[in-house]
């Protein structure tokens, strides 16, 4: 009875007597991370912003009305753009690209680390090196000069950067993924699998991975949030989503000019205030999916 009092005092004195599972531990822990939570409520708002864009939006992005550079009005509550434009509208569906190029580049970045990392880490032998070697060339790039000479050279578009982000992403994910396996595949139950005449995409797959995703989870989180200041980087630079797609990084060219800087700050600050927010939401998700698997560590 005193050990259990013990131990749930030091977790805060919230500690259930019965058994919880790692998962069921790590998602206790996460809800009493404050920023997290938070983060995650914003982040969520975010993600249904740009799924129900054409019903919550008040115009058309595409729209150009008769009035260029009007200050905020009833009509247009954030102002109207140089064409004409309503700049809540393409805030509101500009959410759309930077969730699907931050969604999207990792997803592309974290199968091919993942896959890379499990074949390293378990092989072994001149294929670990062959592959490492490669890692290590990749991450030798300067990553934001090869990304904008590939978009460049690609064209710019949603499809391209997505892959570019994609495929120059995955050495961080191959690096860790491989580390976790060399520690894990020198456990019993690996070996067990082995002697019992698993195959080895089941071991991989089936016993390995599982073990590795609190990291690789954690590092994706992170991800997101750099793939959507990239987007936004590439936009402003031109070499991202091409006008009149609405984006967030797009509207932000209007920043260009210091009278727009200085006199009509509806046209930027927004779209500025949701890059921000929704990186520091994610951001936020991030440390607390961290210290929720580091305390369970």
């Amino acid at each position: 009875m005193t050990t259990q009092l013990a131990a749930r005092a030091a977790d805060g004195g919230a500690a259930p007597m019965r058994h919880e599972s790692q998962a069921q531990l790590i998602w206790r822990r996460y809800r009493r991370h404050v920023p997290a939570v938070i983060g995650t409520v914003i982040f969520v708002l975010i993600v249904l912003m740009a799924i129900f864009a054409p019903l919550i939006s008040p115009y058309d992005p595409y729209r150009i009305f008769p009035v260029f550079e009007e200050h905020p009005t009833a009509a247009h509550l954030l102002g109207t753009d140089r064409t004409g434009r309503d700049v809540l509208s393409r805030l509101i569906f500009g959410a759309r690209v930077s969730i699907s190029v931050g969604v999207g580049a990792v997803a592309v970045y974290v199968v091919i680390g993942v896959v890379l990392g499990l074949i390293a880490g378990y092989v072994g032998g001149w294929v670990d090196m062959v592959v490492m070697r490669v890692t290590d060339i990749f991450m030798s790039f300067p990553y934001l000069m090869v990304i904008l000479a590939l978009v460049a050279v690609l064209g710019p578009s949603l499809t391209n950067i997505i892959l570019v982000i994609g495929v120059l992403g995955w050495p961080t994910v191959a690096r860790l993924v491989r580390g976790s396996v060399l520690s894990i595949k020198q456990l019993d139950y690996v070996k067990a699998g082995v002697s019992l005449g698993f195959h080895t995409p089941r071991i991989l797959f089936g016993h390995i991975l599982p073990n590795c995703l609190s990291g690789i989870i954690v590092n994706a989180t992170f991800g997101v949030a750099s793939a959507i200041i990239l987007e936004s980087s590439l936009s402003f630079l031109g070499l991202g989503v091409r006008p009149p797609t609405a984006s967030w990084g797009n509207m932000l060219t209007e920043a260009q000019s210091i009278t727009v800087l200085s006199t009509q700050p509806w046209l930027w600050v927004p779209a500025g205030l949701m890059i921000l927010v929704a990186v520091l939401s994610i951001n936020f998700m991030g440390d607390g999916l961290r210290d929720s698997i580091e305390s369970r560590s």
